[in-house]
């Protein structure tokens, strides 16, 4: 059968919900070529917007493209379509993560039994957010963490919640992958890179802008990023007590290569919209996963059996602000 042609608009508004994925340092690493005659959409890995210092091998670039390929497939069903994905589907050309046929859920041949599975989750698309601000100390349910763990499980990957003891050691990993970056001189130039100040931060369309760094932490266990770096000393932020005992979730798969690195971030993303259908407020740090020596300590030694690609903070608190999207014109191309 001969697919019909999808509309400009219609691919517009599934790349445009697609890029409000979270990426590192807010870089957003994708380009998107849609070719009308096939009705696929191909999802590249951009370059140009890698950091070598902090993920030298691409491997939270390729997570942030799999949190973006989950966004296009939660848009594509909510639009009626059926989206068929293939991952790394050209082995001369690395940088060509995945294709998407965006097939119509009335053709026989494409159409699945939980088709529309993924629709539910679309309202959670816009609300999603990366909270760096102070969480209560009210525990996440445990019917909420089960939610949390199916839909990593759904993707692949695991969700495992550590207990005390490991979370312990995680912060501690947390900081002193800190004080490495803090002593590093590429790695603060990196991170300036990314950041957007002054009068950048309300024309910027990727980075972290200021008003999205959060309050400076008076004190508080809370595994965040300070992006504010050796700024944060004379900047004129309030300092906010936060959370003693953070809730984390650490995410991983069996594997360790490109195709698990797209797994995992569709898995986060997936997590990420469950728990914004919850009411959760969530962020991410991945500092002391950038350390190749440190990396394998975050995982929980008794019951966690892959590689670790995420540590996630969970909680109920403000959900912080929206940060920039680049214009979907300048990553999207249609053929």
């Amino acid at each position: 059968m001969t697919a019909r042609p999808l509309d400009a608009g219609t691919v517009t508004a599934l790349v445009a919900e697609a890029v409000t994925a979270p990426s590192m340092h807010n870089a957003q690493p994708w380009r998107f070529r849609y070719v009308a005659a096939v009705r696929e959409v191909g999802l590249w890995a951009d370059p140009c917007r890698a950091m070598p210092r902090s993920d030298p091998g691409n491997r939270a670039l390729h997570i942030g493209c799999g949190a973006a390929l989950f966004n296009l497939r939660v848009a594509a069903e909510h639009a009626g379509l059926v989206p068929e994905v293939r991952l790394l589907p050209e082995a001369d050309d690395p940088f060509l993560l995945a294709v998407v046929r965006l097939g119509d859920a009335s053709d026989t041949t494409t159409g699945r039994a939980d088709q529309g599975s993924l629709a539910r989750l679309h309202p959670a698309i816009a609300r999603r957010r990366t909270s760096r601000h102070p969480f209560t100390g009210r525990d996440v349910p445990e019917e909420v963490r089960a939610t949390l763990r199916r839909a990593a499980a759904d993707e692949g990957a695991e969700l495992l919640f550590p207990g005390s003891w490991h979370i312990d050691s995680v912060l501690e990993l947390v900081h002193d992958a800190e004080g490495r970056d803090a002593l590093d001189r590429e790695s603060v130039a990196e991170l300036a890179r990314w950041t957007r100040t002054g009068a950048d931060a309300g024309d910027a369309v990727d980075g972290v802008p200021e008003y999205a760094f959060g309050p400076r932490k008076e004190d508080g266990r809370a595994p965040l990023r300070d992006f504010a770096g050796r700024r944060a000393r004379t900047d004129d932020r309030d300092a906010t007590p936060f959370e003693r005992d953070p809730r984390l979730a650490l995410l991983s798969t069996p594997g360790d290569a490109p195709g698990d690195w797209l797994r995992a971030g569709q898995a986060l993303e997936r997590v990420l919209l469950e728990a914004t259908l919850a009411g959760l407020a969530t962020s991410l740090t991945s500092h002391p996963l950038e350390n190749a020596d440190l990396r394998p300590l975050v995982r929980e030694p008794v019951s966690g059996k892959g590689h670790v690609h995420m540590v996630l903070r969970l909680g109920y608190g403000p959900t912080g602000p929206a940060t920039p999207r680049r214009p979907v014109r300048d990553v999207l191309d249609l053929a």
